[in-house]
């Protein structure tokens, strides 16, 4: 009597060099419970280093496997086509020299572009009309402005990217972090094209 397996591909997957992708790393697996052991455990490819580090694993390879080693069996494939592997290596220890000098670049690179950016809106001299509207006064030195729009600015990075260091103020994503998320599927959808060999049938094929 036939069986209906039913699989849905992850759409992204780690492992670590050398080793074995099972079918349970790939997918996510309904199967009658006699059969659903053997399936998790059911090797999909040997990760070598020829792969690098990202390997496509394509439904229709893991289908046939399935077929191969399960006979009367129907797989039904729900989801994604793909799934999209990473080779995880060593990561190397980063030095704090390096780390001092990143934060040095970023600290003052930020800091010129906000000086360079409040220099071609005029911002002094527009912090000093208002102070001059509001207090009758002239000052070459606003520090009623500027002092709490300094702190205003930083309070409102902290918004905007919605993070204190690692803690995060609330669930909704920050604008980069859904910038990077589009970057991410961009990237995820080149490398699912360019790197899956069945996804692109060259003329010579039979």
């Amino acid at each position: 009597m036939e069986k209906t397996i039913y699989i849905r591909m992850r759409h992204r997957a780690h492992v670590r060099p050398e080793e074995k992708i099972l079918l349970k790393d790939v997918a996510q697996i309904i199967a009658p419970e006699a059969a659903l052991s053997n399936l998790r455990s059911l090797m999909i490819h040997q990760v070598t280093e020829g792969d690098q580090n990202i390997i496509v694993i394509d439904v229709m390879e893991v289908i046939k496997k399935i077929i191969n080693e399960f006979e009367d069996v129907e797989v039904q494939s729900i989801g994604p086509a793909q799934t999209i592997v990473e080779v995880i290596f060593e990561k190397k220890k980063v030095s704090i020299a390096f780390f001092i000098l990143i934060w040095f670049l970023l600290f003052f690179g930020s800091a010129m572009t906000i000086m360079n950016f409040h220099d071609d809106v005029s911002m002094r001299s527009v912090q000093e009309k208002i102070y001059t509207i509001v207090t009758d006064k002239k000052a070459t030195k606003p520090l009623l402005f500027q002092i709490p729009y300094s702190i205003g600015l930083g309070l409102g990075m902290i918004l905007f990217f919605n993070h204190v260091f690692k803690k995060r103020l609330n669930e909704e994503p920050s604008p980069l972090e859904v910038e990077i998320f589009n970057y991410q599927l961009d990237l995820d959808n080149y490398v699912v094209i360019h790197e899956n060999k069945e996804s692109m049938k060259p003329v010579n094929d039979d």
